[in-house]
């Protein structure tokens, strides 16, 4: 696999090519090769197999291959300003710095570049192309290109940071993060606004999925203003500074450090997709019993408190687990750690559903939390493989190993259900999808396709029996936002420290795992972890108990039970009127025999009620015992039931 320096040279041979096109050279000569060069220093442009008749065509030829040869020769005179610019700087925080200075300072500096640029710009308006070139082949230094480029490339194949510094915004990388950006968001609204949705109760549908989309607009909000600018400013081991503060000094024309093959307000909107989803994931631990007002301030709070800090200490370059060397490719420690165990905070303070362990809370929809499911995965592609934007390569395989091991998680959490449970479920096997996508996201870009096969193989049964926790230890986790998302970001972060391979990550790297001799990054991986899960838990206890001794946390008792749909928002995706007493009543009916299942509203039965359906009225006697006689206008009538 081509490491980040190896696509560099790639970038760079055959240089002369790249300023011009081969099919417009005599001959097909193309510039900057051996039949199309000048002799050094002789000011006179020697086109192997030109003709040797003097026509008006021919002239054309020679003239337009001497000016494409004359700007070949200004990009290597550029690349040996850059060479001497990069020995100059010699470390990956100079470069990063060089990237990330504030204008005014980038201004007061003339680079030797510039300086050779200007030279370059007053022969260009003064003389001739046969002078022109000997004047810059002097400049140059009688040096070949292809032996320049070989030369730079010697300087920087061992230093990442200062690779990616000389290769300019490209149009390909970016096309394929704005289209990753695009999948993220789908993760969120609708794909985890469905699978949420399908499985919480009727009545709380519209709220849970109320809860994902009002998300999703807050943390863009919270993102332009603060967030960005503290997850990815430098600034300290933990937050970064105020200097992009409502998006300050960002535009098209820029690049993050950390990506500079993309514009920098394309960088920022990947991230935020990230940011979005972490905080929304959260919502599954406390479904069916958090007050909306207070919902949406503590998620506020958390961003800004718990995600921008683990954000900049694992991603940013003057992060203090970055820079210890934690491997976190896309998200197991931000998003999936700190989210998971946010999840299980939650899930104490707010404390259990009313008839959690007593009564059965089954899904309402399955088939929706399917639809939601596969949008996940279907997204997870550009979670993973937009991450690996800086080397489309390593892109290609991020996406094969995160599809490899959410399908062997989804078999195997399947047959280790179908072991335990006698049967296996389709909520089981979405389970073990979302499972492997989890584990693999820290390693997606570390591993090679063994090793995500075994990242989907412990990920199916490990998710698992950590989803059955809950009931063993007696929390209510509603919707298995830890179950699934902490044990399996820790895994897949464990797992990393053991399978990353120099055969992704670059021959000479270092970036290894312990199966291939570098124990240390194991040791390393778990400091990870334990620092994220530190400061998640006990930043979500925090502000869990601020907000509960000010606005409260909990819906009451009634509120619970009537659910948060009509409560919260005034909306029911069940039709309902009002009773003699002026009480909200809704009703759901089932054809044919007797329903045991127990009425999900804690309704009184027996009262009367009449429905309008399909343009008629229809008269409903219902009986103690829940019977219903329905006559229509027509004379007809038949026997229902309610549920």
């Amino acid at each position: 696999m081509m490491s980040r320096a190896q696509a560099l040279l790639g970038a760079l041979v055959g240089l002369a090519a790249a300023v011009g096109v081969s099919s417009e050279y005599p001959d097909g000569a193309a510039a900057g090769s051996v039949g199309a060069r000048p002799a050094a220093g002789s000011g006179s442009f020697q086109t192997a197999g030109a003709p040797s008749r003097k026509t008006d065509q021919s002239l054309r030829d020679v003239i337009s291959t001497q000016q494409k040869y004359i700007k070949a020769l200004e990009k290597a005179l550029e690349i040996k300003g850059q060479k001497l610019g990069v020995e100059s700087k010699g470390t990956e925080e100079g470069a990063v710095e060089l990237l990330i200075q504030k204008p005014e300072e980038q201004k007061s500096r003339r680079t030797l570049v510039e300086i050779r640029a200007e030279k370059a710009a007053r022969l260009r308006n003064t003389k001739t192309n046969e002078e022109r070139i000997a004047d810059l082949e002097a400049l140059v230094g009688g040096v070949d290109v292809k032996n320049l480029q070989k030369d730079l490339n010697d300087v920087v194949s061992s230093n990442h940071a200062l690779t990616e510094t000389l290769n300019g915004i490209d149009s390909g990388r970016s096309a394929w993060v704005l289209t990753s950006t695009v999948l993220v968001l789908c993760m969120t609204i609708p794909g985890l606004a469905l699978f949420y949705g399908g499985l919480v109760r009727v009545q709380n549908v519209l709220s849970t999925v109320m809860q994902s989309f009002s998300i999703a607009c807050l943390i863009t909000v919270l993102w332009i203003a603060f967030g960005y600018s503290l997850s990815f400013s430098k600034g300290g081991p933990v937050l970064g500074d105020a200097s992009h503060f409502w998006l300050q000094d960002i535009n098209i024309h820029k690049a993050h450090a950390l990506q500079p093959h993309i514009p920098e307000p394309l960088f920022l909107t990947y991230q935020l997709m990230f940011a979005i989803i972490t905080p929304a994931l959260i919502s599954g631990a406390f479904a069916d019993r958090m007050r909306f007002a207070s919902m949406l301030v503590f998620m506020g709070l958390w961003h800004i408190l718990v995600y921008c800090p683990i954000t900049h200490a694992n991603w940013m370059v003057d992060g203090f687990l970055y820079k210890a060397g934690i491997l976190d490719f896309a998200g197991g420690n931000v998003v999936h750690i700190g989210a998971g165990c946010a999840g299980l905070v939650s899930s104490l303070v707010v404390g259990k559903r009313t008839g959690y362990g007593t009564e059965s809370f089954h899904p309402h929809n399955i088939l929706v939390s399917v639809l939601g499911a596969s949008l996940l995965w279907v997204g997870w592609l550009g979670f993973n493989g937009g991450s690996a934007s800086s080397d489309l390569d390593l892109a290609s395989i991020t996406v094969l190993n995160t599809q490899v091991a959410a399908s062997a998680a989804s078999l195997t959490w399947m047959l280790t259900e179908w072991f335990v449970r006698k049967r296996p479920s389709v909520l089981g096997i979405i389970s073990g999808a979302i499972a492997g996508l989890v584990t693999i996201t820290p390693g997606a870009g570390y591993v090679n396709i063994t090793g995500a096969f075994v990242f989907g193989l412990l990920a199916g049964p490990v998710c698992y029996g950590s989803a059955q926790m809950k009931h063993w230890l007696g929390y209510d986790d509603a919707l298995d936002a830890f179950g699934i998302h902490a044990p399996g970001g820790a895994l897949g972060g464990i797992l990393t420290g053991l399978f990353a391979t120099e055969e992704i990550t670059g021959d000479g790297s270092g970036i290894k795992g312990a199966f291939y001799g570098n124990w240390e990054q194991l040791g390393l991986q778990l400091y990870g972890i334990v620092c994220t899960v530190a400061w998640s838990m006990f930043m979500t206890f925090a502000l869990l108990k601020g907000i509960d001794k000010t606005i409260g946390l909990r819906v009451a008792l009634e509120e619970e039970m009537a659910g948060l749909d009509m409560v919260m928002h005034g909306e029911s995706i069940l039709p309902f009127h009002l009773n003699e007493d002026g009480k909200m009543e809704r009703m759901s009916f089932e054809f044919g025999g007797r329903s045991t299942s127990p009425d999900p509203f804690g309704r009184r039965r027996g009262s009367n009620s009449t429905e309008v359906r399909a343009g008629k009225a229809a008269s409903l006697d219902c009986s103690r015992d829940g019977d219903i006689a329905e006559k229509d206008n027509g004379g007809s009538s038949r026997s229902l039931h309610m549920v």
